[in-house]
């Protein structure tokens, strides 16, 4: 298919960009080849394509009396406008620019400094390119001479791109078409316009594509966190569809409900975050780990909308296991958390709270309900909204949506919390500064002490930042300080000024009960409650300590003279190991959230409509399902233009140098001192397949040999031994099991199966391996045999008719 693509928005062009030699003012087409699922119209039956048509056209219509910024729809219909949505020229958000140096963002209009061929994607403002005295800036480590700098100007729009129907003269943008110019094969790729496909369908000339080709959200690689959260969410949907209906006097298909949610872990990465040298050098004489371990997760929500899986919900978690050292010890931290206003049915729950409300506290429940099932102890949660005109995780929002002041999203999570505490899941709900900063005035019996050693250290957080930049200014105006310890004081004091005016953002939830003494979550052992104080509560090491003591210095302090009797309540169900024995899922463009912004910023996948949130989470689920497909479509540094898959050129010694194809005809390798590279003339689909096949033979290959080990093994410090070794301890003791729909079960005994299936030894050491196999020959006789005597039937059946 012929497309126009119009050129990057950093460098200023906003035209046409063929990369196969062609443009929208139409020349002659080359032979093309059949390639499946370049758009997802392709699976679409005719009735979803009318429905999608409409959608397109209404979207319009609500956009254009809001088009106040003239960058974001031509206002007037143009003789040649996209036969999908009846528009012309519709122009993306201009892409923010931030200097490199001071991080600030460069106001629109601004003048700003690239480095231009060496690496367009370092930007330094104005002010740091003037103060910076020199003949060379130093950027990322690395000096670059400020003679090789472009002037820039931050006015930059990019238009959107179009593509044209192989069948019929009529042009498209590719985002309603929803057309994946990844997959266009070179530009040799045909294409079909939604209106001749409605056609040809109609007339028997094709089919719909199974959904097969185009993979989806549930396509996606499920883990016990997904299950767990998936499961969870639509048996909460049911009950409340079912609650709603009877409240209403309906039957319950009457009430509307939400369909095609689909819950996924999609990136799983081991991390650590190293502290801070000042603070680390405060705290050395207490042993205070120089980093901490944690595992990143990041979980996303779609809804299959007018037959797209659109992510709607995102949100990042850091999870500190039992294997991190205090003062991280078990914790979880809630870093970010994101959504977009499409969720359908825009409703009101059985609760009074919007179901898009209960769909997301849902799932933040369940996250909670997982992780103190698998032995975490409390959470932290930063109620912080993004400043206006910035985005946490999805890029541009739409319109309509408001960005919640602090006390509103506060209230939101408390709302949330409350649910979670009438579960059983939440214990308690506290802040940082009344947790950490404050000794338990009204008894006196906190006796643990106020140490910023004893804050949580999380990764990005507010806190490491704060107390470095605190510990500098301690150390630049005080010249004489005793030690460390003073050091310390000052530390908390500043921080403690800082925290109390908005304390109550800076929310701790506790699932499992601590000590009221050294405030310590309780995860094994004994908890010591008291008769007659209800929240007072002690572990093992505190009461024995407590019970050394005159009564009269015992709990209740300020009531010397009563009597409080304390009781044990055995604390069960923590497990010794946080390990979730999940494979590990690592996703470039989400490794932090920074890099996903910057991802969908650089290729222009925006969430501000609904059209344009349908071809950004298609392209978001078409790079999660091809992991080896680059990030950006590169640019050529000659022509400043894009170029298109598997076109153009570039440099294997300088990995931001490429050239397209035309360039590359026009001048050779002239403009570059470097040897140049062509790129594949096309992207083999079936070969991707093929690999990531085998890949999977490879891990399931890994995954058996790892279990014949672990059963052997009785002391091994291979990490994975150690994890197979709790799946197996799991399978033991589950009381969901396989067939109950247990993911954890279901992975162990498919291992199990496997192994059955290619062990050629009759006394195998793996268990199981004897009654699998046994079974597998009985049910491959009674297929033999239904085989046998279907035969039979056939014959005596064709023998009458004859």
């Amino acid at each position: 298919m012929d497309m126009d693509t119009p050129a990057s928005p950093a460098e200023g062009f906003v035209g046409p960009n063929d990369g196969s030699g062609t443009n929208k003012m139409g020349a002659a087409k080359p032979e093309k080849a059949e390639a499946c699922g370049v758009s997802l119209i392709e699976v679409f039956s005719p009735e979803q394509v009318r429905e999608h048509i409409k959608s397109l056209k209404q979207g319009m219509e609500q956009s254009k009396p809001k088009t106040g910024k003239n960058y974001a729809v031509e206002q007037t219909m143009s003789d040649d406008p996209c036969q999908l949505c009846g528009m012309a020229k519709v122009f993306f958000e201009p892409v923010p620019v931030y200097c490199t140096l001071c991080g600030s963002r460069v106001k629109r209009s601004a003048k700003y400094y690239t480095a231009g061929a060496v690496d367009a994607r370092r930007h330094v403002c104005s002010f740091c390119f003037v103060q910076n005295a020199g003949e060379s800036l130093v950027v990322d480590g690395t000096a670059y001479p400020k003679a090789e700098f472009e002037k820039q100007r931050n006015d930059k729009i990019a238009e959107e791109g179009w593509v044209q129907c192989d069948k019929c003269p009529a042009w498209q943008h590719q985002i309603c078409a929803l057309f994946n110019s990844r997959r266009n094969e070179g530009g040799q790729g045909k294409f079909t316009c939604p209106i001749c496909y409605i056609a040809e369908v109609e007339r028997g000339e094709r089919s719909p594509l199974q959904q097969s080709a185009v993979l989806g959200a549930k396509d996606l690689p499920r883990t016990s966190l997904s299950d767990h959260l998936e499961q969870r969410l639509l048996k909460k949907l049911k009950q409340e569809r079912v609650n709603r209906a009877r409240i209403q006097g309906k039957n319950y298909d009457e009430v509307p409900g939400a369909e095609g949610l689909v819950v996924r872990d999609v990136s799983s990465v081991d991390k650590t975050v190293e502290v801070k040298k000042r603070f680390s050098e405060t705290f050395k004489e207490v042993n205070y780990p120089n980093e901490f371990a944690y595992k990143s997760k990041v979980v996303l929500l779609f809804q299959k909308i007018e037959g797209v899986d659109v992510c709607l919900f995102a949100m990042i978690v850091q999870e500190y296991g039992a294997d991190c050292q205090q003062p991280n010890h078990r914790h979880v931290n809630l870093s970010y958390m994101d959504s977009v206003k499409y969720f359908k049915p825009e409703i009101k729950a059985v609760t009074g709270e919007d179901l898009r409300t209960f769909v997301y506290h849902e799932i933040l429940i369940g996250y909670l309900e997982h992780c103190k099932t698998r032995g975490f102890t409390s959470c932290y949660i930063w109620a912080c909204p993004p400043i206006k005109g910035d985005d946490y995780i999805f890029y541009c929002h739409p319109e309509t949506q408001k960005t919640p002041k602090s006390d509103k999203l506060r209230d939101w999570y408390l709302t949330m919390l409350e649910k979670a505490a009438k579960e059983n899941i939440v214990v308690e709900i506290t802040n940082l500064y009344d947790h950490f900063f404050v000794s338990d005035g009204s008894t006196g019996e906190c006796k643990a002490k106020v140490t910023a050693a004893r804050l949580p250290y999380y990764d990005g957080d507010y806190l490491p930042g704060a107390s470095e930049d605190f510990i500098n200014l301690i150390a630049c105006g005080q010249s004489d300080l005793s030690g460390n310890a003073t050091k310390d004081v000052l530390l908390m004091h500043k921080l403690g000024e800082a925290i109390s005016p908005k304390k109550e953002d800076f929310i701790i939830v506790h699932l499992q009960n601590s000590c009221s003494h050294c405030c310590t979550l309780i995860a094994s052992g004994n908890c010591w409650s008291c008769c007659q104080c209800k929240n007072f509560r002690l572990c093992d090491k505190c009461y024995e300590a407590e019970q050394k003591l005159e009564k009269r210095d015992r709990h209740p302090i300020n009531k010397p003279r009563e009597i409080h009797i304390m009781y044990p309540v055995e604390v069960s169900g923590v497990p010794a190991d946080t390990q979730d024995n999940d494979e590990i899922l690592e996703c470039k463009f989400f490794d932090t959230r920074l890099t996903f912004l910057g991802f969908c910023e650089g290729n222009h996948y925006q969430y501000d409509t609904l059209r344009r949130a349908k071809h950004s989470s298609m392209m978001l689920l078409y790079h999660l399902h091809n992991p080896n497909v680059p990030e950006f479509v590169p640019l050529c540094q000659v022509c400043r233009l894009n170029i298109e898959t598997g076109q153009g050129w570039h440099c294997e010694t300088c990995p931001d140098y490429n050239m397209c194809s035309a360039c590359y005809k026009k001048d050779g390798e002239s403009n570059h001192p470097h040897k140049l590279t062509q790129y594949s003339p096309t992207v083999d689909l079936d070969a991707q397949k093929k690999e990531a096949k085998q890949q999977k033979v490879s891990r399931m290959r890994k995954m058996h040999d790892l279990l014949v080990h672990a059963i052997q093994c009785q002391n091994c410090p291979n990490p994975g031994c150690h994890k197979m070794k709790g799946l197996l301890q799991h399978a033991a003791q589950c009381i969901t099991h396989e067939t109950g729909g247990c993911f954890e079960c279901k992975r162990i005994w498919y291992l199990f199966k496997l192994h059955a299936a290619v062990c050629p030894v009759s006394q195998c050491h793996v268990p199981y391996c004897r009654g699998l196999k046994e079974r597998m020959r009985r049910k491959k006789e009674q297929a033999d045999s239904r085989d046998t005597e279907g035969m039979r039937q056939l014959s005596a059946e064709v023998s009458g008719v004859c």
